[in-house]
């Protein structure tokens, strides 16, 4: 692959819409110039807004979509009625058709995972995929995964999946070998489900190219950055993801209020405002935003729905890069050397 890489965007996704992909978008290509957008949505309320940034222009084709699926709208429904015409479809057909490299939404992810499962299809051996997150540590940052794709997972699963976010994390952070622990209730190895232990059991005993096991994680491993990668199901992954976004802006909100209590907390702000403004970038979901659809046969990223366009970038850059690096080879050469055996 060249260093210019083409980014289908569902322009139309999210509870803002344009309004934050078309920005969005011309941010990501100040960044890396190299990138090229198909933008997929109602032609009419995109041309003038991609007219507004003439480097994006310049970089973009829009495709019109008749439709776009609701936030709302079950999975199940977006499937039904008239999928190939929304602005959703569209952009994951893009990838499979060789038109784009990678799809960006910001769109309903329920119903980004169904068409993405439908029309890209998994990987072979991959019976389902999961949504991988770059999580910030006090060491850096970790991979997260599943953090909601599927609900419950079998020790087959999580080890595909430690295997997935190894690949991810190798390219993300540049490493030779990523290091790689299973979320659990304790550390000791007698400690948690069955399931869990049995997927321990598998990652002890294999030896897999680029994945170092490292055992058991608790919660609390997930700020310090224990490992480079944490493997869970998607309940209990979607949990902590949502937990931890909950207490980001919990300590914000207490640090304002601190600050603003009295003239003296006010004065000894100025003097500590840089250190204020670090811990602020840090905190900053937006930074670290999009997940990767991992175990299909294209790279999917989805954003969150309520980001801004500084967000809608972060999503675009971790697509660029996933693009740019080969996550999917990276992935295949790293399944073919792992053979899973299951006890019964």
């Amino acid at each position: 692959m060249t260093n210019q890489v083409r980014i289908s965007l569902d322009a139309m996704g999210g509870d803002a819409g344009p309004s934050v992909t078309v920005p969005g978008a011309a941010l990501a290509l100040e960044r890396h110039p190299g990138l090229r957008f198909l933008m997929v949505g109602n032609e009419s309320v995109l041309k003038p807004l991609v007219a507004q940034h003439p480097a994006l222009a310049a970089a973009t084709d829009i495709r019109h979509a008749e439709l776009t699926v609701a936030m709302d709208e079950k999975p199940s429904q977006a499937l039904r009625s008239g999928r190939w015409k929304s602005s959703m479809w569209m952009a994951i057909q893009a990838v499979r058709d060789g038109e784009a490299d990678a799809c960006v939404s910001a769109g309903n992810t329920g119903a980004l995972m169904a068409m993405s499962k439908v029309c890209l299809k998994t990987m072979t051996g991959i019976e389902r995929p999961a949504i991988a997150a770059i999580w910030p540590t006090t060491r850096g940052e970790s991979v997260v995964l599943d953090v909601g794709a599927t609900i419950g997972a079998d020790a087959a699963h999580l080890v595909d999946m430690a295997v997935m976010g190894a690949a991810m994390a190798r390219i993300v952070f540049d490493l030779d070998k990523a290091s790689v622990g299973l979320l659990n209730v304790g550390t000791e190895e007698v400690k948690g489900v069955e399931i869990v232990r049995e997927a321990s059991r598998i990652l002890r005993e294999q030896e897999i190219p680029g994945l170092a096991y490292h055992g058991f994680v608790e919660g609390d491993d997930l700020g310090r950055g224990t490992v480079d990668v944490v493997v869970t199901e998607g309940f209990t992954g979607n949990i902590a993801l949502k937990t931890a976004e909950g207490t980001a802006r919990q300590i914000a909100e207490y640090l304002r209020a601190a600050m603003n209590r009295t003239l003296m907390a006010k004065i000894g702000y100025l003097f500590a405002r840089q250190a204020f403004n670090a811990l602020r970038d840090k905190l900053d979901p937006r930074k670290v935003n999009g997940g990767v659809f991992l175990g299909l046969e294209g790279i999917v990223v989805k954003s969150h729905g309520g980001t801004d366009a500084i967000g809608f970038a972060s999503a675009v850059d971790m697509a660029r890069d996933m693009a740019q690096h080969h996550l999917m080879q990276t992935i295949r050469d790293m399944l073919d050397e792992t053979s899973v055996v299951v006890n019964s």
